[in-house]
């Protein structure tokens, strides 16, 4: 559904409420359409927010795995190297 929205299970340290708030907005805003809202949508579009940014807040306290942790600074550096490689400048 959209692209920017990143995993926030399983780092270390774990997602903070920031992040969560974040991922929320941007979910509440590509499913409404609205990047801001008018006055007349805004206390349901923040109610949204709210309540997605709760449910997701259960549901990276309730998942569990085995897997260890990962590293916050080695992923971004991994999709910093994949963005390098997809949008690389070719002369020729």
């Amino acid at each position: 559904m959209c692209r920017n929205i990143t995993p926030l299970f399983n780092f270390s340290p774990p997602a903070t409420d920031a992040e969560i708030h974040a991922a929320a907005l941007q979910f509440v805003r590509k499913v409404s359409g609205f990047r801001q809202p008018s006055q007349a949508n805004q206390a349901a579009f923040d109610r949204a927010v709210t309540e997605i940014a709760a449910a997701v807040h259960t549901l990276l306290t309730d998942l569990v795995t085995t897997q260890p942790p990962r590293d916050r600074a080695v992923v971004a550096t991994r999709a910093k190297q994949r963005s390098a490689a997809r949008f690389a400048r070719t002369d020729g």
